[in-house]
C-alpha cells in the first residue's frame, strides 16, 4: 500500500513551500518521500522532483501552440493529465514501491479542487493503485482578519471536500509572518454564537438566516477546522505531518521488529 498527500488551496497559500518544508523535515528525520510537481506553469523548485507534469506537458508549449491564455492552458494541461492517468501517470507510479510516500503539489486555481472532475477522476486512479490518499488544504492565515473571510475560506475548504470525498487536514499557513495571532486564534477553536454576532453586525438583516446556517455548519457539526502551520518551528511541521499520518494510516500496516532473545541478556 502506497501514502499520498494531495496539496490543494488558493493561488499564493504557500503549498510549495509547504511542500519543501516538509521535504527538509523528513530529510532530517530519516523519513523518505517524494514531491511529485503537477503544476504545468512552475519553474524552479526548492525540493528535488520526483515526478513532474512538465515531462508530459508543458503550459507554455500549449499557449504558444493554441493561444490560449495562463487559465486556459493551465485547464487544458490537466485535462491532458487526466486522458493520460492510464499511460504516462500509471508508468510513473510503477517506480515506485508498495509503501512509498509522495506529496502530489498541486495547481492552484480553485476550478481544480471546486467543480471540474480532473483531480477527482486523478484520485481515484491514486485509489485503485492502492493508493491512501489524504487532501491537505491550505489557506493564508494572513487573509483570516475577520469572520467574512473566514466563512468564505471554510466554505472553499467544505466545497473541495464535498468534490475530493476524502481525509482532508485544513493548515492554516504563513503563521510565522502573522504579527497579531490573537487575530488568527480565535477562529481555530471558534465559537459559534460569537461569529454569529459578528458575522451579523457585518452583513444585512435579510442575510440573518444564511448567516446562522453558515455558522451551524462550521461549529455544530464541526465540518471544517483549521490547524496552524509556522515553518520557523520544527514541532508545528511534525504535529501536522502527524495529523495526515493518521487520516492515511501511514505506518500501520509495517511489519514489527523482533529481536532475537538470547537467555544468556537475563544474566547480564
Amino acid at each position: 500500500m502506497g501514502y499520498a498527500q494531495l496539496v490543494i488551496g488558493p493561488a499564493g497559500s504557500g503549498k510549495s513551500t509547504y511542500c519543501s518544508s516538509l521535504y527538509r523535515h523528513c530529510e532530517t528525520a530519516g523519513r523518505s518521500i517524494n514531491i511529485v510537481n503537477l503544476d504545468p506553469a512552475a519553474e524552479q523548485f526548492d525540493y528535488p522532483v520526483a515526478m513532474d507534469i512538465r515531462e508530459l506537458i508543458c503550459l507554455d508549449d500549449v499557449m504558444e501552440e493554441l493561444g490560449l491564455g495562463p487559465n486556459g492552458a493551465l485547464m487544458y494541461c490537466m485535462e491532458e493529465l487526466e486522458d493520460n492517468l492510464d499511460d504516462w501517470l500509471t508508468d510513473e507510479l510503477d517506480n515506485y514501491m508498495d509503501d512509498d510516500y509522495l506529496v502530489f503539489d498541486c495547481p492552484g486555481q480553485i476550478e481544480l479542487f471546486q467543480h471540474v472532475p480532473v483531480l477527482r477522476n486523478f484520485v481515484e486512479h491514486l485509489k485503485s493503485k492502492n493508493f491512501n490518499v489524504c487532501v491537505v488544504y491550505l489557506l493564508d492565515s494572513q487573509f483570516i482578519t475577520d469572520v467574512t473571510k473566514f466563512i468564505s475560506g471554510c466554505m472553499a475548504s467544505l466545497s473541495a471536500m464535498v468534490q475530493l470525498e476524502l481525509p482532508h487536514v485544513n493548515i492554516l499557513s504563513k503563521m510565522d509572518l502573522v504579527t497579531n495571532k490573537r487575530d488568527i486564534g480565535k477562529y481555530l477553536n471558534p465559537q459559534g454564537q460569537v461569529l454569529l454576532s459578528e458575522l451579523n453586525q457585518r452583513m444585512a438583516p435579510q442575510f440573518f438566516k444564511l448567516n446562522k446556517a453558515l455558522i451551524d455548519l462550521v461549529d455544530q457539526y464541526s465540518m471544517v477546522s483549521f490547524v496552524p502551520l509556522d515553518l520557523r518551528k520544527e514541532s508545528s511541521i511534525q504535529y501536522i505531518l502527524s495529523q495526515i499520518d493518521n487520516c492515511i494510516q501511514y505506518g500501520e500496516d509495517a511489519d514489527v521488529k523482533v529481536k532475537d532473545f538470547d537467555p544468556e541478556d537475563i544474566d547480564d
